[in-house]
Formats: structure tokens, C-alpha cells, sequence
């Protein structure tokens, strides 16, 4: 087994078990969650209270939680910083699957994957370590809409973010302009000697607040739009929201409607066809019609010889 990536996974369980709803977590409690969970994922157990000290100076570093023990209680998150390097939440999402199966282990006769994986996560590391250590990175990075020409990089990484089940790196370029990478598109990846300042003025919050996914134009203005669904799909929307600014007007059993503020971008586009069978765009005008745009394209490329 690979050893630096049990250490990883023995970090997320242990963020994992001290954000439940339990505060307080005692230490021989916490090491036998410890041993059972790493036993399951087939490593090697065995954990002290001198592997915690040193698990719990690393996640501070790493994920930027603080742990701290309260004597007679046990461990707890003293501390989330309001401007962590990752959503350590999201890669709690992430990993719970992910780290409960490995090839060994029986779980994986009954789980049934993507029979894809998204190219990228081997980068993940080394990418964690250049931003908490503030090491530019150089790399090349291939751009799909151009015939996969591959071009040369060397950026300053400040953050890492998951958008539609893959994850970005959002980086300032060589002229100091923030660009989102995917991080299934970078290959050779190296950090280098030489740090960087970090622009702690970077409000990652307000960055994609306007947008859906991870493309964020502030050319395109942020409209009001109005959408109308079957009831059905309502029911899974009001499950999986649109956007955090949805707003639902009618929910009744023969119409779900919702107001947003978003910009319409080619990712936001594709999400509402993913809907197409219910979909009715109320406003503004330029949505519909680009809408029914890409509908009459399709039945002209759909159309029966």
C-alpha cells in the first residue's frame, strides 16, 4: 500500500470523526476509529498518540484545522480558517467512497463505479504542498477547444476547487491574472524553488458566486432569469439547486418555477438541457431563444434520411 496515501486518508478520518455531532472526541476513541477504518482500507494499524501529535500538526498545515485536546474531554477543531486551501468539506465528499474501497477488499465486488476516472488526482499532493508552501509551479497544460495544442505554464497557486465532479486549479498566470485550470488537463507538473507572495486580497467566496460551474466571465452580465419545470423534476431541484440564488415562485403539482441571478455562460446553457423535457424558459428573451437555437441544431443533425 502506498504509505503517503494512507497518511492522507488517515487525515480525512480524522477531520471526518472530530466534525460530527459529537464535539469532543477522547483518545482512545478517536485511535480505535483510527484502526478500525485503516484495517478496513487494508493499511497497516497500530496508531499512537504520538501519531496523532504529529497527523494533527500535518492537517494544520495541509487543510489548515486546528485540533487541540481539552483535558477530561479529548480532541476537537479548535479552529476552521475563514480562507482555507481547499474545501476540506468537499474532500471529505470525495474521499468517504473513495477511500473505503481498495483492491483487496471485498466492498469492491458490490460498489460499481464510473468506469472512468478523471485524469488529474495524481497531481492533487504536490499541488496542496505549492500552495501551503507557496512555491510557484510549472507545467504543461493542454487546451482542449484547440486541438490539444499543449502549451508551457508557470503559475503561483493559490487555491484548489471541485466544480461538476472535477477539480481546478485557481492560480495567478505570469502576468498576475487569476485563471482557473483543469486539473485533468495539466501534465508534467513540477514545483519549483521559488515562492511567491500570496494576494490574501482574493475574495474566493465572491469569485464563482455569479456563475455556474467554474467559468466565471465578468463580461457577461448577471441576468434574472425565470424557469419553469414539471412537477417532477421540481422535486429534484428543490433537492439539487440550480444556483444558491434560486428562488422558487410556483410549487404545485402542475408547475415548479424559480427565479435566479446568474451569468448565462456555456456550462449554465448545458445544465438547463440537461432538463430539456420539462424546461420552459419564461425569461429573459436571448435565454429562450438560445435555447431553441441549440434545439433546432440538434433536430437538423437528428433528422431521419
Amino acid at each position: 500500500m502506498n504509505q503517503n496515501m494512507g497518511r492522507l486518508i488517515r487525515y480525512i478520518l480524522i477531520i471526518n470523526r472530530l466534525s460530527g455531532v459529537k464535539k469532543f472526541v477522547p483518545a482512545d476513541e478517536l485511535i480505535d476509529y483510527l484502526n478500525i477504518q485503516m484495517d478496513i482500507r487494508g493499511y497497516d494499524i497500530g496508531i499512537s498518540i504520538r501519531t496523532l501529535q504529529r497527523d494533527f500538526k500535518e492537517i494544520e498545515e495541509i487543510f489548515e484545522v486546528n485540533i487541540k485536546n481539552k483535558r477530561g474531554y479529548g480532541y476537537y477543531i479548535v479552529e476552521r480558517y475563514d480562507n482555507p486551501t481547499c474545501d476540506y468539506d468537499q474532500l471529505l465528499l470525495n474521499f468517504d467512497l473513495l477511500t473505503s474501497v481498495s483492491k483487496d477488499n471485498a466492498v469492491s465486488s458490490y460498489l460499481l463505479p464510473e468506469h472512468h476516472r478523471p485524469r488529474g488526482s495524481e497531481n492533487m499532493s504536490l499541488l496542496i504542498d505549492a500552495i501551503k508552501n507557496r512555491n510557484e509551479v510549472t507545467y504543461d497544460y493542454v487546451l482542449v477547444r484547440h486541438d490539444n495544442k499543449v502549451i508551457p505554464k508557470r503559475v503561483k497557486p493559490h487555491f484548489l476547487k471541485e466544480s461538476l465532479g472535477l477539480w481546478y486549479l485557481v492560480a495567478l498566470d505570469e502576468k498576475n491574472r487569476l485563471k482557473c485550470y483543469g486539473i485533468d488537463r495539466i501534465i508534467n507538473l513540477y514545483k519549483t524553488d521559488l515562492q511567491f507572495k500570496r494576494d490574501e486580497n482574493i475574495d474566493v467566496t465572491a469569485l464563482f458566486k455569479d456563475s455556474y460551474g467554474i467559468w466565471d466571465d465578468p463580461a457577461i452580465p448577471v441576468e434574472e432569469i425565470e424557469l419553469s419545470y414539471s412537477a417532477l423534476d421540481g422535486k429534484f431541484l428543490k433537492t439539487m439547486p440550480l444556483h444558491h440564488s434560486q428562488e422558487i415562485l410556483i410549487d404545485n403539482d402542475e408547475e415548479f418555477r424559480i427565479k435566479i441571478r446568474i451569468r448565462i455562460t456555456n456550462d449554465f446553457v448545458m445544465a438547463l438541457l440537461s432538463r430539456s423535457n420539462s424546461l420552459k424558459v419564461i425569461k429573459p428573451i436571448s435565454l429562450k431563444t438560445r435555447i431553441i437555437n441549440v434545439y433546432e441544431q440538434a433536430l437538423k443533425r437528428n433528422k431521419m434520411d
